[in-house]
C-alpha cells in the first residue's frame, strides 16, 4: 500500500503556542458557544455525505448543549460549499443561506436551519479546491469572540489547485489566529498499529478510532496510523487537520453503511463534542505566571497533545 507511515505527533507553531498556553495555565471553562463551519465538496459523488450532514447535525448539537456549550448563548452553524459546476455560482467557496425567508444572506443558523440548508447543496461539479473554500470561510464569515471556532472539511478527492497563492502554512496560521481547529472527512485510510487501514479516523494525539461491530467505537491511544488516500489527500488535508490539533476521518467507513456508518457518526460526534468543549473562545489565552517557561519547553520540541476529558 503506497504512502503508509506511522503517524507522528503534529504541531503547528502558532496553533501549538495557543494550545500550550491553554494547557499550561489554569483550567479554562468550556466555551459558552461554538461557531462550527462545514466546508463541503459539491461534486457529483458527494450526495451521500450531504445526506449524512443533514442527519448528523442534530446529535452534534445535542451533545454540545449536554456539555453546556450553546446553553447561555446559541451555537451557530455555517455551510460553505465548493466545487460545483464552473458555469454556476457553486464553483468557488460560498455560504449557503441558513434562512431563505429572511431578507439578505444568512450565513449562520441553528442546527435545524443547517439541516435544511444541506438540501441546497448541489452535485454537479468536478473541480474541487478545498483550500480555496476553507480560506474563503476563514476570511468571509463573521465569528464571535466568545465562541469556540471549529471547521470541518468534507470531500472525497484531493485538492485541485485553483489558487496558487494559498499555502498550507498560511491556512494553518489563519486557523491559529482564530484559535480554530480543523477536522477533515476524506478519502484516506487510517489504522491502529500494526494495521494501516480499517480505522474510522485518528486525532492529533495519535488516538485511533475503530468500529466495535455494533454501531459504537473503541480507541487505540498512541497507536494511530495514516494509510493511503486519494492522490495528495494526506499531505493536503490530513496533515493540515492534525497540525491544527484536529482529527481526520475516513469517509469510506461512512460509505460502508450499516453499523460501520453508525460507528463513524458516533465517533465523529463524540470527538467533536469533546474537542469543542476543550477549545477556548476569544483570542489567544494569556499565560499565568510560570506558564511562559513551560511554553518555552513546548516550543523547543515537545509534541502537542490535547487534553481529553
Amino acid at each position: 500500500m503506497a504512502n503508509i507511515r506511522m503517524k507522528k505527533p503534529f504541531v503547528n507553531t502558532l496553533a501549538g503556542v495557543a494550545a500550550a498556553a491553554l494547557m499550561c495555565g489554569s483550567a479554562q471553562a468550556a466555551p459558552i458557544a461554538a461557531d462550527v463551519v462545514f466546508v463541503v465538496d459539491e461534486s457529483g459523488s458527494m450526495g451521500g455525505e450531504h445526506s449524512w450532514l443533514q442527519d448528523m447535525i442534530n446529535p452534534l448539537e445535542s451533545g454540545l448543549t449536554g456539555q453546556g456549550v450553546g446553553v447561555s448563548a446559541p451555537n451557530r452553524y455555517a455551510l460553505v460549499g465548493y466545487g460545483g459546476s464552473s458555469l454556476g455560482p457553486h464553483f468557488s467557496g460560498h455560504a449557503h443561506d441558513m434562512d431563505p425567508g429572511a431578507a439578505g444572506q444568512q450565513d449562520w443558523g441553528d442546527d435545524s436551519q443547517f439541516s435544511a440548508a444541506t438540501g441546497t447543496l448541489v452535485t454537479d461539479g468536478g473541480t474541487e479546491d478545498g483550500w480555496e473554500a476553507l480560506d474563503w470561510a476563514i476570511n468571509n464569515l463573521g465569528f464571535r469572540s466568545e465562541a469556540a471556532k471549529n471547521f470541518v472539511l468534507v470531500t472525497d478527492e484531493d485538492r485541485d489547485n485553483e489558487d496558487g497563492s494559498l499555502t498550507k502554512s498560511g491556512i494553518l496560521n489563519d486557523l491559529a489566529s482564530l484559535n480554530a481547529l480543523l477536522n477533515v472527512v476524506v478519502d484516506n485510510s487510517f489504522g491502529c498499529n500494526p494495521d494501516t487501514s480499517g480505522a474510522i479516523g485518528i486525532d492529533s494525539t495519535e488516538t485511533g478510532f475503530e468500529t466495535d461491530g455494533s454501531g459504537g467505537f473503541t480507541t487505540c491511544e498512541g497507536l494511530g496510523q495514516i494509510g493511503s488516500g486519494d492522490g495528495s489527500t494526506e499531505t493536503q488535508y490530513v496533515d493540515m487537520a492534525l497540525q491544527s490539533g484536529g482529527a481526520a476521518w475516513d469517509l469510506n467507513i461512512l460509505r460502508d453503511g450499516g453499523d460501520k456508518a453508525a460507528s463513524f457518526t458516533q465517533a465523529f460526534v463524540d470527538t467533536k463534542v469533546q474537542e469543542i468543549t476543550d477549545q477556548p473562545g476569544g483570542g489567544t489565552p494569556v499565560p499565568e505566571p510560570g506558564t511562559l517557561a513551560l511554553l518555552g519547553l513546548g516550543i523547543a520540541g515537545l509534541g502537542l497533545r490535547r487534553r481529553r476529558g
